[in-house]
C-alpha cells in the first residue's frame, strides 16, 4: 500500500467536518438490529461513525483503519456519545488480533487497495469465530456510471476498487449468504456520499473455518 493512500484518508479527515457524517450506515443500523450484540470489529472505521452507533446499541467494539486523523475524530465522536471503543491504527497484519475472536465483522465502504484486498479479506475471515456474521456494503462494478453523472456521490474512480457479487462469493466462499445482491439505492451520508449510486450488500453467516 503506498504512503499516498495513507496520506490521502489523513487529508479528508483532518477536516473538522465529518466527511460522511456522524449518523451510522442505514443498512448497517437495520441489519445490527436483527443480530445479538457481542464483540465487533470494523474495517476501515475511518471518523467512526458506526463503531459508536454499535457501541450506543451495547456492542464491544473494536476497530482499525490506517488513518490517524481518523481515529482522533472517531474518539471525539464516541467521548461525544459517552461510549467507548476501541480503535487501532496501523495495516491489519500488523495489528494481531486473536483468530475466532468476533462474533461480527463490519465492512462499510471499506475498498481496501487490490494488491492487499485478498490478504485482508482471509485475515478478517479468521478473526471471525464460526456461527458469526458479517455486514457488508460497499459500492458495487455499475457505480462508475453514478459517479461520472454526479461525482457528489463519491466512490473510487476505478473498476478494480469496486466490488461484484461473484467477487463476494469467492472472497467468503464458507458463509451462509441471507443477503447477497448488488442494487441502486440514494446515499445521504455527510458531504461525500451525496446521491443515487449502486452498492453490493452482503449479510451472511460462518458456517465453517
Amino acid at each position: 500500500m503506498k504512503d499516498t493512500w495513507l496520506q490521502f484518508w489523513n487529508d479528508r479527515y483532518q477536516d473538522p467536518d465529518y466527511a460522511y457524517g456522524k449518523l451510522p450506515n442505514v443498512f448497517l443500523r437495520e441489519q445490527l438490529a436483527q443480530l445479538a450484540f457481542s464483540k465487533v470489529l470494523f474495517g476501515a472505521e475511518g471518523e467512526g461513525r458506526n463503531a459508536v452507533y454499535a457501541a450506543q446499541s451495547g456492542w464491544e467494539v473494536t476497530a482499525f483503519d490506517i488513518s490517524e486523523a481518523g481515529r482522533q475524530k472517531a474518539l471525539q465522536l464516541a467521548a461525544s456519545k459517552a461510549v467507548d471503543i476501541d480503535y487501532k491504527v496501523g495495516r491489519l497484519p500488523n495489528l494481531q488480533f486473536e483468530n475466532a475472536s468476533f462474533d461480527l465483522i463490519v465492512l462499510i465502504y471499506a475498498h481496501f487497495p487490490p494488491n492487499i484486498r485478498s490478504t485482508y479479506h482471509q485475515l478478517l475471515d479468521q478473526y471471525l469465530r464460526v456461527g458469526g456474521h458479517i455486514i457488508f456494503e460497499g459500492f458495487g462494478k455499475n457505480h462508475l456510471e453514478y459517479r461520472t453523472k454526479n461525482p457528489t456521490v463519491g466512490g473510487p474512480g476505478s473498476l478494480d476498487m469496486l466490488f461484484s457479487v461473484e467477487e463476494l462469493e469467492t472472497a467468503f466462499p464458507n458463509y451462509e449468504p441471507s443477503i447477497l445482491r448488488e442494487e441502486v439505492i440514494m446515499l445521504d451520508e455527510g458531504s461525500k456520499h451525496v446521491g443515487q449510486g449502486s452498492v453490493v450488500r452482503f449479510v451472511g453467516r460462518k458456517t465453517s473455518t
